[in-house]
């Protein structure tokens, strides 16, 4: 029989189908919708030192293959988040997650720092596709200086709970932003992130995100994620997670084979909640046919 049982980082997973930030809230609000304990795991929505109320509606906008969406990272920040949601999903027999960003270096710093006197995390994902507006905003993802710093700083705090860095799909190249990511300590690496979007009406000619430009979500991207995922798994040793327009088990399946040791779903949450579960199911069948015998022996075997 095969087996999807994996680890992250030291972590159990019952599933390597892990439920994608930004699309599956705190968590606890999809408790009545979705099986929590069933998942291979959750990253709840970003985290910020102080709440952040988002940008200006319309936020979505359905694409022919995918979304945009400019959220405007909306959240409660940490404070409440500990208050609020974390005794909860303490409780859960599942790995969740943390998502964390900032403006600044002190901000990653000071939300991982709070988040380290809690318990019921089983990690942290940096989210670096933000602007350092200490440095005139030059994006963390995008300046292999600024990602070092970030890096560095948060694992010095973060003496817990391994950190994955969630890495930006809008640079020249991945690889060196990859190798600067685990070379200041990242334990493992998460990606992609949205690709940088506009969608226009014709008849206002403005953009129908109210932000302007947004981030491109969903199938229409898998094909670059993909061949992202792989530079990134051959460039490092540490595990990569995959994500980027999955929505079935064979689109699990092809992330693997790419490199990657898990994934997150995202976008498919948006019209199934229960999708990481059901791709999770797609992926046993998928082994079954394959004659696989453990999901991680999927990983990185790309014949190229």
């Amino acid at each position: 029989m095969s087996s999807l049982a994996t680890s992250l980082c030291g972590i159990a997973l019952k599933n390597p189908v892990l439920a994608a930030s930004g699309t599956f809230a705190y968590g606890v609000e999809f408790a009545k919708q979705v099986d929590l304990n069933a998942l291979g795991g959750f990253v709840v929505k970003g985290l910020s030192r102080e709440p952040i109320e988002g940008n200006e509606p319309p936020r979505i906008f359905e694409t022919e293959a995918g979304m945009i969406n400019s959220i405007g990272l909306q959240n409660i920040g940490v404070r409440e988040f500990v208050r609020e949601k974390l005794p909860a999903l303490a409780k859960l027999k599942t790995a969740v997650f943390a998502n964390v960003f900032g403006y600044t270096t002190e901000d990653y710093v000071e939300v991982t720092r709070v988040l380290e006197d809690h318990e019921g995390l089983a990690g942290y994902e940096l989210n670096v596709s933000c602007p350092n507006t200490a440095h005139g905003g030059i994006y963390f993802s995008n300046d292999p200086a600024l990602l070092a710093e970030v890096v560095g700083a948060v694992k010095r705090v973060a003496r817990k709970r391994p950190v994955m860095v969630k890495l930006s799909p809008n640079v020249a190249a991945i690889e060196p932003l990859a190798r600067v990511a685990e070379e200041s300590g990242a334990d493992a690496l998460s990606l992609v992130n949205t690709f940088v979007a506009l969608a226009i009406d014709p008849h206002t000619r403005r953009p129908r995100i109210g932000a302007g430009f947004g981030g491109l979500s969903g199938p229409a991207i898998k094909p670059i994620a993909l061949r992202l995922v792989c530079q990134a798994a051959r460039a490092v040793k540490i595990p990569v997670v995959g994500l980027g327009g999955i929505a079935t088990g064979t689109d699990t399946a092809e992330f693997m084979i790419a490199g990657a040791s898990a994934v997150q779903v995202g976008t498919a949450t948006f019209w199934d909640p229960q999708s990481p579960l059901r791709i999770a199911r797609e992926l046993g069948k998928f082994l079954k046919r394959e004659g696989v015998a453990r999901v991680g022996d999927l990983v990185g075997t790309l014949k190229l």
